[in-house]
């Protein structure tokens, strides 16, 4: 096996920069490791600060950020200090480890990654190996929380998958299961049920479980693994539901019926029909955590911190003039929820749509989903070493435009910047323009677009 050999001698950063650095350079050495014993390792040699927390472990193909964003504003607004650990992140490294909205700042991050380092030389001489990237990163997180801020909750976003994440070295107060759909499906496995597999490994013993996932989604293999666990499973259509109020742009309302009490009126800003069903989710959780650990949410907080929660990236307006909307959607069911919150929405004369995807990615599916709207196509690649080639999406899509019998402008501009440019000087007043595809893309254009610099975006 290749180890990395270390330039820097042990605690031999001098900045924040050259810290993450070091912790980022292990992406394209040593990638993604699924497995817990190194994790374990390292919790052990820093003496367990992950034992001092109260995690919401939150996984699933969808809709993971959403709810994370959903229950750090509502624990916020009840007046707790909320730690959220989430990936990828959409502008800095340390967007992804923030208390209360606040990222960890650079003189805390650059002692403990000096703290922690020997102990990741020590672990790169064993048996195992290297930590990975995710995992030093989750190391740090769980370092920060536990050992400096100590927030009240964490929640805490899984990476990929669930059962082999590094996140799972921890022992959360609820667990939820967003979803199970496709995606990562060259690393989690072939079907929806060993993906669903994947997802349940995160249930823990007792630990109540909350999930939207449907019965077509791997339902039975989450249900299936509560039980063994003798874990409470709380599903949305049986123990809990939402019903649809009002909904508009910027704000929709929903009536939510659950187990311990209804919930009438409940208001989002987020838009799409999905956004819903994240939000019922987040508040099932929530009455989890009033119900068993004493965790106090009055409705008026309830009410504001969900009213008051935004989502960057995900059915976000970055511009008006022309109107530019991001969205991460990057897997067929990402693309179902944008193509239906498009036809619901949003009005506008032409769809003009940019996309660039990772060469990993259900590619077909996605598509399908979203040629029927669009009328200008626009494939270009994102700026990371596993992006896809646009020329070949291109040919994917006339592939099934032609069994559509469809015709759509489709311009293929590897340069992203470029393909920003065409996209918008093609959308006139009343047209609007989607940027859509993996978070890497929306990244960067959300930077430009914002700040007219480049992100630093990654996993």
């Amino acid at each position: 096996m290749n180890e990395i050999k270390d330039s820097h001698p042990a605690a031999a950063f001098q900045s924040a920069q050259e810290a993450i650095a070091w912790i980022v350079g292990r992406m394209e050495k040593l990638g993604i490791k699924p497995g817990l014993q190194r994790m374990q390792m390292l919790m052990e040699k820093l003496g367990h600060p992950e034992r001092r927390l109260k995690f919401i472990h939150v996984a699933g193909t969808n809709g993971k950020g959403s709810t994370c964003a959903y229950l750090s504003s509502v624990l916020r607004a009840c007046g707790y200090d909320v730690g959220t650990f989430t990936s990828p992140y959409l502008e800095k490294y340390t967007n992804r480890i923030q208390v209360n909205g606040a990222d960890i700042p650079d003189d805390d991050l650059l002692r403990l990654v000096n703290d922690m380092k020997p102990v990741i030389d020590e672990i790169a001489e064993t048996e195992l190996g290297s930590p990975t990237m995710f995992e030093i990163s989750t190391a740090l997180a769980i370092m920060y929380f536990g050992k400096v801020a100590y927030p009240d909750y964490v929640v805490w976003e899984t990476g990929l998958g669930g059962r082999l994440d590094s996140t799972n070295i921890v022992n959360p107060v609820v667990t939820v299961i967003t979803n199970v759909g496709h995606d990562h499906m060259d690393i989690l496995g072939d079907t929806i049920e060993k993906v669903a597999a994947e997802k349940a490994g995160i249930i823990k013993a007792g630990v109540p479980v909350i999930t939207a996932a449907q019965p077509h989604e791997g339902w039975s293999v989450i249900e299936q693994t509560a039980r063994a666990k003798k874990a409470t499973l709380y599903t949305l259509g049986d123990q809990f539901d939402y019903a649809n109020v009002t909904s508009e742009l910027d704000l929709q309302t929903f009536d939510f019926k659950g187990p311990f009490r209804p919930i009438p009126g409940v208001p989002i800003s987020l838009n799409g029909e999905h956004q819903l069903k994240n939000a019922a989710v987040a508040v099932m959780t929530l009455e989890v955590l009033r119900q068993y650990y004493a965790c106090i949410v009055d409705d008026e907080d309830l009410y504001k911190g969900l009213k008051e929660t935004r989502w960057p990236g995900r059915l976000e307006m970055i511009s008006n003039e022309p109107r530019i909307l991001l969205d991460g959607a990057h897997n067929p069911e990402g693309a179902a929820t944008l193509a239906a919150a498009l036809q619901t929405v949003y009005s506008y004369r032409k769809l003009n749509l940019m996309m660039g995807m990772l060469s990993t990615k259900n590619h077909t599916g996605y598509l399908r989903h979203i040629l029927p709207l669009v009328d200008t196509l626009i494939l270009t690649e994102p700026d990371f070493h596993k992006k896809g080639d646009a020329t070949m999406l291109a040919e994917l899509a006339r592939e099934l435009l032609h069994d559509m019998n469809r015709q759509v402008d489709i311009v293929v501009e590897p340069d992203w910047k470029r393909a920003l440019e065409i996209l918008t000087s093609r959308t006139e007043q009343d047209d609007l323009a989607v940027v859509s595809g993996t978070l890497y893309l929306i990244s960067d254009v959300r930077s430009w677009i914002t700040y007219q610099t480049d992100s630093e975006k990654g996993w």
